[in-house]
């Protein structure tokens, strides 16, 4: 079945490198560094260099591995970090969170999937271990770390009942490959369970190290230098926006006619910036563009702020009164709400949240997210709370210790690397089984 599967890699390839070449259009990032996709690689600035090798899809994975590589480069002075990715956007992240490391932190984009690359990969840069954040399964390259000896943690792993069901459809494809991974650290039991009934082995429940990333404080401050300049009009945040989700918001605000506050869209995908905004011209509503404001955010006759800047998401949220986090008023699984929670501001989430069911569930269950069935019940409770500043606050501080009760995640992630890494044992941590959530 890998044979197959490398097969297809190969067949597909050109057709993989003209959607690479043509995304590039909307994203140049995707036109650079195509060589290290193919399993091409510059010559290393430290050819003698340990690296202990975390692998993050893209932006949200990214941001999520920020305070794990931050605790390894503490843990691991005599290690570097080689931080791969597969879209342009999480190599930007990369280079925003860890450019000041200097050369402790190589970035590269992952090859494809086909053992020539993946052993090319492997052989150019010798990691001692591997880390797969979140749901990365991938056939070829763990089959090749395994023959060349490289140990494969998954962290910070979660596993819905969907992504379940459509993994078993591959089972003789990806079960093998699960088996092969050394250990893993899951978010929650249920994605433990899950993950154990795909096949993994030597899973512990090390919780989510999205609550142990800390809100960058120049962006903290820049939000509530927008609140100041937005005045007395309350802020609703329509966050990770995705397709189809943003005409919902736009065709509801504009049956309401003028209203007196702020709507703010941040799609997911910078690609659809431009989409977006032409969305909201052609429904007659003013607009004003992030990338074309000072960061006085002069908003004063806007209805609607496109939010079309890359690396501000905190300073969107406290900037906010209320957060809509999307991805989940249609069937897209929902996005990531720690952020938001972090930052103190009532969430609301829509029905579709199977890729944050564990959080999603808990946060409602304690009263500090609130499930809207549908874009008007989004706006009649988004109107309720922006007119009770009481409830807001109490929302916005249960948020707040909700989240902070949910940290430690980084540590616990460590102790059960150092299992497979060596090296000494950070003090003070209870071990992974002490974990109760």
């Amino acid at each position: 079945m890998r044979l197959l599967y490398s097969a297809l890699w190969w067949i597909g390839m050109p057709l993989v490198l003209l959607r690479l070449w043509r995304r590039g259009r909307k994203e140049p990032g995707y036109r650079r560094h195509i060589g290290e996709r193919l399993g091409f690689y510059p010559p290393l600035p430290d050819p003698a260099a340990r690296f202990i090798w975390v692998h993050a899809v893209s932006v949200g994975e990214t941001r999520a591995a920020e305070p794990l590589i931050d605790a390894l480069l503490r843990e691991y002075p005599q290690h570097a970090i080689l931080l791969t990715c597969m879209t342009a956007t999480g190599r930007a992240t990369g280079e925003q969170l860890f450019g000041k490391h200097g050369a402790r932190v190589v970035q590269s984009f992952l090859p494809y999937d086909t053992g020539f690359m993946c052993g090319r990969f492997l052989r150019h840069f010798r990691p001692e271990v591997c880390i797969l954040m979140e749901t990365e399964v991938w056939p070829v390259m763990i089959a090749q770390c395994r023959r060349h000896g490289v140990p494969v943690m998954l962290a910070n792993a979660r596993l819905s009942e969907r992504s379940l069901r459509r993994g078993k459809r591959f089972a003789a494809l990806l079960r093998p490959a699960a088996e092969a991974i050394t250990c893993v650290g899951a978010q929650s039991e249920a994605d433990a369970a899950r993950l154990r009934q795909f096949g993994a082995r030597h899973v512990e429940v090390t919780g989510s190290l999205k609550f142990d990333v800390q809100p960058p404080a120049e962006m903290v401050e820049r939000g509530l230098a927008w609140k100041r300049a937005i005045g007395d009009r309350k802020v609703l945040l329509c966050a990770s926006t995705r397709e189809g989700e943003e005409q919902l918001i736009l065709d509801a605000l504009a049956g309401l006619g003028k209203v007196d506050w702020l709507t703010v869209i941040v799609p997911r995908h910078p690609q659809r910036f431009d989409e977006v905004a032409a969305m909201i011209e052609a429904r007659g509503l003013s607009v004003r563009r992030r990338s074309q404001m000072t960061d006085a955010f002069d908003s004063d006759e806007a209805q609607v702020v496109l939010g079309d800047s890359m690396g501000e998401m905190f300073a969107y949220y406290a900037a906010c009164d209320v957060a809509f986090i999307g991805g989940s008023l249609l069937p897209f699984g929902g996005q990531n709400l720690i952020e938001a929670f972090a930052l103190g501001k009532p969430v609301l989430i829509g029905p579709h949240t199977f890729n944050f069911q564990a959080i999603s569930d808990s946060a409602i269950e304690r009263g500090v997210a609130l499930r809207v069935a549908d874009v008007q019940a989004l706006l009649l409770i988004w109107e309720r709370l922006q007119g009770d500043d009481a409830d807001r606050t109490k929302l916005g501080i249960a948020a707040q210790a909700f989240a902070r009760e949910q940290q430690g995640a980084t540590g616990h992630t460590v102790l059960l690397l150092h299992d497979i890494v060596g090296g000494s044992s950070p003090a003070g941590r209870h071990t992974p089984r002490d974990r109760s959530r």
